[in-house]
């Protein structure tokens, strides 16, 4: 439901509860309107080894809710300084834009901890100043506390149904409270100058286990948590006297109606000093930070400081006059305000003061550790009703629409159909009994079919790696001699030498294919559409730009010839590996995988084999790609280099090696003249081939000429591999 404009400010303390509410000033927007406070001391301080905090903070919640109705307002709560971290940075000059960057940035650095494990937030502080959309002089305040601290706070107030809307660190809230109250009469934050900036004020807030120390001009602030409070004064005078926490807590605030005051205060003289030194060293330490700080006054916050002497102490010790608030100038309501309790509290209500101005929305500071996903949360709760009223109207709609088609439906009565939903009916058991008859004799077709390929493939398949060796070998290029005619030099002959046949099976030939052989794949097909006179080849002592993989029996990335838009081979066959060199490079534009291209490759592609056809004693024509071999690629080529081979002898074939003479250097065996110089190019070409049995190729290609047009000749038109 929506919330009114009043807020309630509490302050749950190690000592008591204390809550404000206020609303806005009808007519002044320097003052806030309070209309109803609480102040619950608990039994026991909540630091103390037997007290349980839980329960009473439970008992002191469920007290102010007995008193108090806070449903339907905002409600802002307070955590000590020390549970959280404040940082506040310098920015350089930055673009205004790129600000929560920068304190994203700097947050991580800042706060020891990960992001996701504390609750952060961030105000620009006033006093900047922005030219040409850069900020200049911009300093940052970084809040943060730890997400388990935050959910920890919240849980007595889950427990008794209090919605809290803002999270603020009590010192923050201190420094909202008094820039609101006391430092009405600032100057705009554009006229300030930084050389003489507005006077500063120290805010000494006493509490019960640590004082907040608070250094503010109105604009900046600095802050820091000191670990001594009102319980120090306590535990020293029950250790000096030897008294119970109880009786020790009655004394200290009465030291001036005990037996024998001296005493008392000379036992509270160490925390006394301990917490003057805490004070002058922070203040000599904001200092050094801000030297052109100009500190005016103190002034004294929390019931700590009516302790006997304790504000007399600290005035002659900080040679500065320790002023205490009497009344609260932008807080107006009489009710409230010349109540006797909250006059004799009024210093330990600065904090809920604090809160109620942040949460009117007046404050200076308004930064919030509340977590997001509560927020979140709440919109999802306020929006339920909304949504359940529109799924209510949609399910109406639907109800009335579904009645009228009733209607409809129950206008027919269903005699009239029983006998043609009868023949229906018979016409739908006698389809399945047919259906179940059909997937009956399929599936003993296809059993007999297996049966028949499993008995061919006995016959055709000690066929099939004859099949292959032949179309290997007519895909090697041949430079036929004619009888009587002397061989080339070895450096001209159009020879490739096969030194190995590698091959190994593939499940799937897409993993072998996919990768790099792809992309060299498709890069050979367009040397061969003409870039190939684009590419020099590889020079001496090169590799081979177009190809280079690893071996066979890997999957590897690969150099291949493909079109741009094929998508290669699948299922199960077989890599086939070849591995061989070639001499000849002496032409420069045909020579290393060039050639290899040109001839192997090529014929691999779309060369024809002569084999055995059906009819005993004739041959046919069957192409590589009708023979299931496909996709040649030059998986390897080094480089060229240089060998020294000896001539063959006169009597002997070409390539035989005389005795001494091999082909990486010469023996004794032979003269410096029998010796030659030529280019070697070692290659390793690997191709997918996939078992095709003739019957399997006699098959496919009666499907293509009964399906496919003919052309304007009137013959079948071949479909591509």
């Amino acid at each position: 439901m929506p919330k009114s404009d009043a807020v309630w400010g509490i302050d749950i303390g190690q000592c008591a509860l204390k809550a404000l509410r206020c609303r806005p000033h009808e007519s002044d927007p320097s003052k806030a309107v309070a209309d109803a406070f609480d102040y619950i001391e608990y039994p026991k301080i909540l630091s103390q080894p037997e007290a349980d905090p839980e329960e009473m903070i439970r008992e002191a919640l469920t007290q102010f809710l007995s008193r108090n109705e806070v449903r339907g307002d905002w409600v802002a709560i307070s955590v000590s300084g020390q549970s959280g971290l404040s940082r506040f940075i310098k920015l350089p000059p930055v673009d205004s834009k790129k600000i929560p960057d920068i304190v994203k940035f700097e947050a991580k650095q800042q706060i020891p901890f990960s992001l996701d494990d504390v609750v952060w937030d961030y105000q620009q502080m006033q006093g900047g100043n922005e030219a040409d959309g850069f900020a200049l002089d911009t300093e940052v305040g970084l809040f943060a506390m730890k997400r388990d601290q935050v959910f920890r706070t919240l849980q007595p107030l889950d427990d008794v149904e209090i919605e809290v809307d803002f999270i603020q660190l009590a010192p923050l809230s201190i420094y909202n409270a008094i820039v609101f109250d006391q430092m009405y009469d600032l100057p705009p934050a554009t006229e300030i100058d930084s050389e003489k900036p507005p006077e500063s004020v120290i805010l000494v807030s006493i509490g019960t286990d640590n004082t907040d120390l608070v250094i503010t001009n109105g604009y900046r602030v600095w802050q820091r948590s000191i670990p001594l409070g009102g319980n120090h004064f306590t535990k020293a005078v029950s250790k000096e006297l030897k008294l119970t926490f109880a009786k020790a807590e009655h004394l200290k605030r009465n030291a001036t109606e005990a037996d024998d005051p001296k005493a008392v205060f000379q036992a509270m003289r160490p925390v006394f000093n301990d917490m003057l030194t805490e004070i002058q060293r922070s203040i000599g330490f904001f200092k050094n930070l801000d030297r052109s700080a100009n500190i005016t006054r103190i002034v004294g916050l929390g019931n700590a400081l009516k302790l006997p002497g304790l504000q007399r102490f600290l005035s002659q010790n900080l040679d500065m006059e320790v002023a205490t608030i009497e009344d609260y100038r932008g807080l107006a309501g009489g009710v409230v305000t010349t109540s006797p309790i909250f006059k004799e509290n009024i210093l330990s209500f600065a904090v809920s003061y604090g809160l109620c101005i942040q949460g009117l929305g007046k404050a200076a500071l308004g930064t919030n550790l509340l977590p997001r996903e509560f927020v979140t949360q709440r919109l999802i709760r306020e929006k339920k009703p909304w949504a359940v009223a529109a799924a209510s109207a949609l399910l109406i709609g639907c109800t009335l629409n579904f009645l009228g088609h009733w209607g409809v439906w129950h206008s027919a009565h269903e005699d009239r159909y029983a006998s043609v939903r009868s023949a229906a009916q018979a016409v739908s058991t006698r389809s399945k009994d047919m259906h179940a008859r059909f997937d009956e004799a399929q599936q003993r077709f296809d059993e007999l079919n297996t049966m028949g390929d499993n008995l061919v493939s006995n016959v055709e398949g000690r066929l099939l790696w004859l099949e292959l060796y032949k179309a290997i070998k007519q895909a090697l290029p041949h430079d036929p001699v004619l009888e009587g005619e002397e061989k080339p030099p070895i450096g001209q002959r159009r020879e490739l030498h096969i030194e190995s046949l590698d091959c190994e099976h593939f499940d799937e030939l897409s993993t072998w294919y996919q990768g790099e052989v792809e992309k060299l794949y498709k890069r050979a097909g367009e040397l061969s559409n003409g870039e190939e006179a684009e590419q020099p080849a590889a020079a001496e002592g090169e590799e081979d730009p177009d190809a280079a993989a690893p071996p066979v029996d890997a999957t590897p990335p690969a150099e291949g010839e493909a079109a741009a838009e094929d998508t290669g081979p699948s299922g199960p066959g077989w890599v086939i590996q070849l591995t061989g060199y070639h001499y000849f490079n002496e032409d420069r534009n045909h020579e290393g995988a060039t050639f290899v291209r040109e001839t192997l490759i090529k014929n691999l592609k779309d060369g024809v084999v002569q084999l055995p056809g059906p009819t005993p004693g004739e041959m046919e024509e069957v192409s590589m790609k009708e023979l299931g071999v496909g996709y040649p690629v030059i998986v390897r080529a080094p480089k060229i280099i240089k060998v020294d081979l000896q001539k063959p002898a006169p009597q002997g074939a070409t390539g035989t090696r005389a005795p001494g003479v091999g082909e990486g250097g010469t023996g004794p065996g032979r003269a410096a003249e029998d010796i030659v110089s030529v280019k070697r190019f070692d290659f390793v070409v690997q191709f997918a081939w996939v078992e095709t049995p003739p019957s399997a190729r006699r098959e496919a290609k009666q499907g293509e000429s009964e399906e496919q047009p003919l052309d304007a000749g009137g013959g079948v038109v071949q479909a591509g591999f």
